[in-house]
């Protein structure tokens, strides 16, 4: 499996940089001009990409409103049906090449989340550069076949699956020859709770299935994109809003966008910490061992006279013998008159 994919312009997986990904989903309440406007928050912010979803209530499911289709699972869309909500939240298809243009003016990637297979043919038509599988479809192995088979690298949510249906899915996308394959953690609760994020989760799948990991965020806040980075994930998905305040399907666990500018910057600033495997001191921590431990004369001493434990210390700074020797030197004579804050070396020793 590949560790490394390209999306559009950007690599991923084999550089310090995380992906970082702005969900718009219903956000834009129905309204364009919202909705061009969040992408040039979200490009403001320093996000690399904005993502939309592609469905209609009709493809997604049906207008039914026995008990199956009711929602009534503790979520902040209890008491509708799946029809009315995706009614409601969807992004009309009409706007998304306008959408994508927009967002490729504004510097970002643009793609998408398809829920069947006109979607994908849509998609194709707009020529998107990935495909994102979100968590509900991640159990739809026909879709994810086609998606995969169009050869775009495959992102896909593991909200809802199992250890098998993720592998399921991964070998889905392999049956079709596509190795380009992101797998993010991520937790089906809206909003997530932290102690159910299990961020550990991460690097553990990128080692289990040989792939690229990352993260799509459902908590409130910013802390678990920034502790994902810092586990190793290449790829961050947040949904955002331009004020939770003004309602909508998914605002009430999306960021604002000034959190999300300051998410963006504390990831870059965690990746700059992050570093590598080093050993290697720089200029300033040289600098800095003058203030290390050292052996010095701590009273006068004269020629003849021994150095004994009350007039050599191990004392900062560390312009003396390394302090290993202070056994060694314990015993010896001076060879001269030494005068108290004389750094300890070997040619004053008899």
């Amino acid at each position: 499996m590949s560790k490394v994919m390209s999306i559009s312009y950007r690599n991923i997986g084999n550089i310090s940089k995380a992906f970082i990904v702005a969900e718009l989903s219903a956000n834009h309440n129905g309204n364009f001009d919202k909705a061009v406007k969040l992408i040039k928050e979200a490009a403001k912010s320093g996000v690399d990409a904005i993502k939309l979803q592609t469905y209609t209530a009709d493809t997604i499911t049906i207008d039914c409103d026995n008990e199956y289709f009711q929602i009534k699972q503790g979520t902040l869309w209890d008491g509708r049906t799946l029809h009315n909500l995706y009614k409601e939240a969807y992004t009309p298809w009409e706007w998304q090449p306008k959408l994508k243009k927009i967002a490729e003016e504004e510097g970002l990637i643009c793609f998408s989340s398809p829920f069947d297979r006109t979607a994908v043919d849509f998609l194709e038509d707009m020529n998107v550069p990935a495909y994102k599988v979100a968590s509900f479809e991640i159990t739809d192995i026909p879709l994810i076949e086609y998606m995969a088979s169009k050869g775009k690298p495959m992102i896909l949510a593991t909200g809802i699956a199992t250890l098998t249906d993720i592998e399921e899915a991964v070998n889905a996308c392999k049956r079709a020859n596509n190795d380009q394959i992101a797998l993010l953690k991520c937790t089906s609760a809206y909003p997530a709770p932290l102690e159910d994020m299990n961020l550990k989760t991460i690097p553990n799948l990128a080692e289990t299935f040989g792939v690229i990991s990352g993260l799509s965020d459902h908590t409130l806040g910013i802390t678990v994109p920034i502790a994902a980075v810092a586990l190793g994930a290449k790829i961050v998905e947040k949904h955002f809003t331009l004020c939770r305040a003004d309602g909508g399907p998914d605002a009430g666990f999306s960021l604002e966008p000034d959190e999300l500018k300051a998410m963006v910057k504390s990831i870059r600033e965690t990746e700059k910490a992050l570093g590598t495997v080093s050993y290697d001191l720089t200029d300033k921590m040289k600098k800095s061992r003058e203030f290390s431990r050292s052996l010095f004369v701590v009273k006068d001493i004269k020629k003849g006279e021994a150095f004994t434990e009350e007039n050599v210390r191990s004392i900062r700074p560390g312009f003396g013998l390394h302090t290993k020797y202070y056994r060694d030197v314990i015993g010896k004579v001076a060879k001269i008159d030494i005068d108290k804050g004389t750094p300890v070396s070997w040619n004053i020793l008899e």
